[in-house]
């Protein structure tokens, strides 16, 4: 098992107290390429280069984030991931050599957090490292509190990233927090896929397909039990984008 708070236990520690970064893949040029280019923001690196010994590294360092190529001898990219969203919530950002459109919208499916097609930059990918890490961690000292706000019979806990029915706590990703509490703040406006894509990732994932955020609605619909023909808390608005209702059945 992979402890689903992953900031939790002993860790190693970067130069700012936080766990290290882990960087896996079975090539050694860009293992050192993208641990170098890290490193000089003064972020830890830790490496694996084939799938098992990446989910022993998960397992037993808690990295604060994952690089992850897909192609990998021993256990594939794919697989890990599916292995590590069974029950951990850390950051995982693919970079691969698939880089067609169907393999982004699937890796992001997936639950990965961003996707990187190589060749690559490594100036754009230590951009897309810091989005992810600014998007996924609460930062240091005390943050300001934001409380927690309803939707039909949803409570959205801000602070704590949680999202409870009445009793009942619904686990979601990172992402799938922010698509909800972005259409929830939203009041009922239609808000693009574009826009949706601006709140999940940011301006540099510019180039992220707007499938994703469809994929991200369909699997968020899956754990709040919000059929698309009769939806209660999301409605599609064709031709637009996503609005959020309050549909709840008594």
């Amino acid at each position: 098992m992979i402890a689903k708070g992953h900031a939790a236990g002993k860790q190693q520690a970067d130069r700012s107290g936080a766990a290290p970064i882990l960087v896996v893949d079975d090539d050694a040029k860009i293992v050192t390429l993208v641990r170098t280019y890290l490193e000089r923001e003064g972020l830890s690196v830790v490496t694996a280069t084939d799938g098992r010994a990446a989910l022993e590294a998960i397992r037993e360092k808690r990295p604060r984030l994952v690089v992850l190529d897909v192609m990998l001898p021993e256990l594939d990219g794919l697989a890990l991931l599916r292995i590590v969203r069974e029950d951990s919530d850390v950051p995982i950002l693919i970079l691969s050599a698939r880089g067609s459109a169907q393999d982004r919208v699937y890796g992001i499916s997936e639950g990965a957090d961003d996707y990187l097609a190589k060749p690559f930059s490594p100036a754009e990918l230590v951009v897309r490292v810091k989005a992810v890490l600014r998007r996924t961690e609460r930062g240091q000292g005390a943050p300001r509190a934001r409380g927690a706000i309803s939707h039909a019979d949803l409570s959205i806990d801000l602070d704590r990233f949680e999202v409870r029915r009445g009793e009942t706590s619904i686990a979601l990703t990172a992402a799938e927090f922010r698509l909800l509490t972005a259409l929830v703040e939203a009041e009922g406006r239609v808000l693009t896929r574009q826009t949706l894509l601006d709140a999940l990732y940011g301006p540099v994932q510019g180039d992220t397909l707007e499938r994703t955020i469809d994929v991200h609605v369909g699997r968020l619909r899956d754990k709040l039990g919000d059929p698309a023909d009769r939806p209660r808390y999301i409605a599609t608005v064709r031709g637009a984008g996503y609005r959020a209702v309050d549909g709840r059945q008594e």
